[in-house]
């Protein structure tokens, strides 16, 4: 395990010019988005559903011990059998061959939400989001969860900055961590960072680096709020994905800056093509994808849409999930050598579409 925060994982890296969006015509010659080659059905035994979160076990994670494995792609789940959000509890594990399995299934009172992701100390980090009765107005203390590598929970960490935790974006380097994480309650992200050992997470430190997105309660989507997030080591950028604003962000400086950007300035904002926007990944290609959940701006001709953009604000490519709105939810992408590998929810149908191409 290495100290200090010099190089993040490799999931999160991207390096491009960075401006105000200008929608223009498709270039599809240096697209990412391919076709797909598998879907799989991850509904658990249980009968949760609402998958939400998505994240590739990496090649730092220990295996020996435990039932994860190099390139499984974890989802959770965010709503029980009932369809009530925030009453999920299971994390299905997808191998790379063979039928899905539940990985962790915690106990009722739960909601894990689009907050996940692993730590190479054998931890998987998720967010609990949770309701009393699937709707907003009962929101309650949510936390982060570590769970290890068998399956087991370790610890819940709470603090006023966490709140309700929508998603987030992880730094891993080992010994320390940055867990970068949008409030939903009140459209705020926060920096949480860590020190990890065997033992679990020590919260250090936690400090309010965005405010301002639209934020509310949501009958359909639970909370409209500031979404998905991903980190630009070069750039140091934060990119955020805000359903209520229709548009992607950026906060300088995230991993240092001590005071509130406030909502940072517009990468990407596009009416014609953004419809809610929600879930973001990093593409190998140096591009951002940005998944559509149909509660803002929708377009009955463009459901459950991912859009690919450049990082200047330039339109590449969109394709549909999903023949009807709602669908496209939480997406990530892992490179290994020359292959990468895409994974996107199709929550209409409780299915994870994967994607494998050359890189």
């Amino acid at each position: 395990m290495t100290s200090g925060l010099k190089t993040p994982i490799a999931a999160m890296l991207c390096a491009c010019a960075i401006g105000t969006c200008h929608a223009q015509a498709q270039d599809s010659d240096d697209a990412f988005l391919p076709s797909p080659v598998r879907t799989v059905s991850t509904m658990p035994a249980n009968g949760d559903q609402n998958l939400y979160g998505v994240a590739f076990v990496p090649s730092n994670f220990p295996t020996g011990s435990g039932p994860l494995k190099h390139g499984d792609i974890l989802i959770s789940n965010f709503n029980n059998s009932q369809n009530l959000q925030g009453t999920g509890t299971t994390i299905v594990r997808v191998p790379a061959v063979g039928s899905p399995t539940v990985f962790f299934q915690g106990n009722a009172g739960l909601g894990l939400s689009t907050a996940l992701g692993t730590l190479q100390y054998e931890f998987v980090v998720v967010g609990n989001a949770p309701t009393t009765d699937g709707t907003s107005a009962t929101a309650k203390q949510g936390s982060l969860l570590v769970i290890n590598n068998q399956g087991k929970l370790v610890q819940a960490i709470t603090d006023a900055t966490i709140q309700y935790p929508w998603d987030m974006g992880l730094i891993d380097e080992g010994n320390q961590a940055i867990a970068f994480v949008p409030i939903a309650v009140t459209g705020t992200v926060s920096r949480l960072n860590f020190q990890v050992s065997a033992s679990g997470l020590k919260l250090l430190n936690a400090t309010i680096i965005g405010s301002g997105y639209v934020h509310r309660g949501d009958p359909v989507a639970l909370f409209v709020a500031p979404t998905g997030l991903v980190y630009d080591f070069q750039r140091n950028l934060l990119y955020v994905a805000s359903t209520g604003d229709n548009a992607v962000f950026a906060i300088p400086d995230p991993v240092a800056r001590t005071l509130d950007a406030g909502t940072g300035f517009v990468i990407y904002e596009d009416n014609v093509r953004l419809h809610g926007a929600l879930g973001l990944a990093a593409a190998p290609n140096g591009h951002l994808l940005v998944t559509n959940n149909d509660t803002v701006n929708p377009d009955p001709n463009q459901p459950s849409e991912i859009v690919e953009f450049t990082k200047d604000g330039r339109f590449v490519k969109e394709l549909s999930v999903d023949p009807s709105p709602g669908g496209s939810f939480g997406a990530a992408i892992k490179v290994n050598g020359d292959q990468a590998t895409f994974a996107a929810v199709d929550d209409n149908t409780a299915s994870l579409i994967i994607w494998t191409l050359p890189e």
